[in-house]
């Protein structure tokens, strides 16, 4: 099981850095509506799943590593508010500035590596534009290798997803439901009742519209709900999963270089 760092004691957390390298995975996420039958917190819920199940394999794939010092993984507290001015006008949308979001990741990262960590990493699953461009300035000016974001809006992880993701229709759709069927969240069994919407967040967002409401995401959600399964959000998990072992490996061998 992943450890926690809100539920290790200073003592504990003083005894996991001094057994080797020591990664923090930090969820990020939203508070914002994602449909009606999924909870405001469902990107940081996605995130943290994430987190927590890219701990264990970091830990497992690199203990079968003998040419390599084992990397021991802490999944620190989410950050569950994040850049949601999609979101407007929705009942429950609480959106922060890019500007502060930036400041306090920052602040986070700093602080985390002063403590004793040997890197940190973002994984952030709230895929508004903004809100990923002000998770990855939060890790500028940091030591090279410090720091890493590990975000599915990149093409790198984008293309080895679903095939609603890569349209673009997925907020709160078939993609996003799925996962949170398979972290275990609340979801509402309306959601097999929901009719599918073909409405591409990515080209509205290159067209110009700036609201859910303009795009025409009455209920906030676009995509399939419907088709939603938990067996497909384990797969997505894993694919998810890869891409943060992926990005965490990558900076520590530039750490090590």
């Amino acid at each position: 099981m992943a450890r926690l760092l809100a539920e290790l004691t200073y003592e504990e957390v003083a005894e996991v850095l001094a057994t080797g390298p020591v990664v923090a995975l930090v969820p990020v996420g939203s508070v914002e509506p994602h449909g009606p039958h999924l909870p405001l917190e469902t990107d940081t819920a996605i995130s943290v799943t994430c987190a927590r199940r890219a701990a264990d394999r970091l830990e497992a794939e690199t203990t079968t590593e003998p040419a390599t010092p084992p990397v021991r993984a802490v999944v620190a507290p989410s950050v569950p508010y994040g850049v949601t001015d999609y979101a407007s006008g929705f009942a429950g949308a609480v959106g922060v500035p890019a500007a502060a979001l930036t400041a306090m990741l920052h602040a986070i990262a700093k602080s985390l590596l002063a403590t004793g960590f040997a890197h940190v990493c973002f994984v952030n699953n709230h895929l508004e534009p903004a809100h990923d461009a002000a998770v990855r300035a939060a890790i500028e000016g940091l030591p090279e290798g410090a720091a890493s974001v590990a975000c599915p809006l990149t093409r790198r992880w984008g293309r080895t997803l679903s095939d609603e993701f890569k349209r673009g229709a997925c907020h709160a759709g078939r993609y996003e439901t799925s996962l949170a069927l398979a972290s275990g969240a609340h979801v509402r069994e309306s959601f097999g009742e929901l009719p599918s919407l073909g409405l591409s967040l990515s080209e509205a967002i290159r067209s110009g519209k700036s609201t859910f409401a303009e795009i025409g995401m009455e209920r906030a959600y676009t995509g399939a709900p419907r088709d939603a399964t938990a067996e497909e959000g384990e797969e997505l998990y894993e694919k998810l999963v890869t891409m943060v072992v992926t990005e965490v490996s990558e900076a520590l061998l530039v750490l090590r270089s």
